[in-house]
């Protein structure tokens, strides 16, 4: 099992910068990549950044040169850093953690006002 805790959410103005991190725990060593999705209201759930054991990242086109994701194996944690900030980035962040099957957290919202 596999546990994941979310935070950094919050209302931005357009243009601005927010950072999400998540810390997991459990058995972490099972873990072979980890992610942060998306889901805006009325729409489906979309891959945002992941990062594999591996360090290899893979990011959505959409968001491409504004969010980085990076993880300090130390502190058993994944960010989302994210820069220059759009309406349409507003959603509920998750984040997720694939060993055999997907871990999710519980969300934390990220609003951004034009």
């Amino acid at each position: 099992q596999v546990q994941l805790v979310e935070s950094g959410g919050g209302l931005v103005q357009a243009g601005g910068s927010l950072r999400l991190s998540c810390a997991a725990s459990g058995s972490i060593f099972s873990i072979n990549a980890m992610g942060w999705y998306r889901q805006a209201p009325g729409k489906q759930r979309e891959l945002v950044a992941m990062i594999t054991s591996g360090g290899t990242t893979n990011y959505a086109d959409s968001v491409k040169g504004r969010f980085t994701i990076s993880r300090n194996n130390a502190k058993n944690t994944v960010y989302l850093q994210m820069i220059s900030l759009k309406p349409e980035d507003t959603a509920v962040y998750y984040c997720n953690a694939w060993t055999n099957r997907d871990y999710w957290g519980q969300g934390t919202q990220v609003t951004v006002s034009s």
